[in-house]
């Protein structure tokens, strides 16, 4: 089965390779925008993750009759009463231009003091199939904004987001690290079921 992520991001696409490698999810090919012909992509402008990852699974499989995943995600700062949320990767203004989002961030939390600096990274992910096969997961990682930025894995806000029980960054983590702990892991093993219903039926 040819499955399609409707996304550019190369390391959002290795990502799901790596999961459903790691859980034996034999005979999927991943492929992404850049692998199919050019379509219209409609802007995000759902107020949430869901809509705006359902939208983009529509969207994707309405145009290639590919089974699709889309994913929206974002960091939701508890001292920015949940915000960037959906508005994240243009934070700054500059759709994904992640060290001036990052930096803004840093910014508006420069005075907020330790113990008040809780964060999770958020992300849905949304599977449409044929047969009207339409599934919306979420999957959530807590932990806290640190006050300036560390390693150099990952990206969008990695570098300033400890999870809860680690010591280190998300950027710190290797990939297969992250990939167990993160917000799209979770998210993406919640399709798994889904994603295997589908691979055996394209058989």
């Amino acid at each position: 089965m040819k499955l399609l992520l409707a996304s550019r991001n190369r390391k959002k696409l290795g990502e799901l390779r790596r999961i459903l490698e790691a859980e034996g999810l034999a005979g999927v090919e991943v492929v992404g925008l850049d692998d199919v012909p050019a379509f219209p992509e409609a802007p995000e402008t759902d107020p949430t993750f869901e809509g705006n990852a359902l939208a983009k699974a529509r969207d994707a499989f309405a145009a290639t009759g590919l089974p699709s995943v889309a994913d929206d995600s974002g960091i939701s700062v508890d001292a920015l009463n949940g915000m960037p949320g959906v508005l994240s990767a243009r934070w700054s203004g500059a759709h994904g231009d992640d060290q001036a989002n990052l930096d803004l961030v840093l910014g508006q939390l420069r005075d907020v003091p330790d113990e008040r600096r809780g964060a999770a990274f958020v992300c849905t992910a949304a599977f449409v199939a044929p047969g009207g096969v339409e599934t919306v997961v979420r999957g959530e990682w807590r932990g806290e904004v640190l006050r300036e930025p560390r390693g150099v894995n990952g990206f969008g806000y990695d570098p300033i987001f400890r999870p809860e029980g680690h010591d280190v960054s998300s950027a710190e983590l290797s990939p297969e690290e992250k990939d167990a702990l993160s917000h799209r892991g979770r998210a993406l093993r919640l399709l798994l079921p889904h994603l295997k219903n589908a691979a055996n039926t394209d058989r």
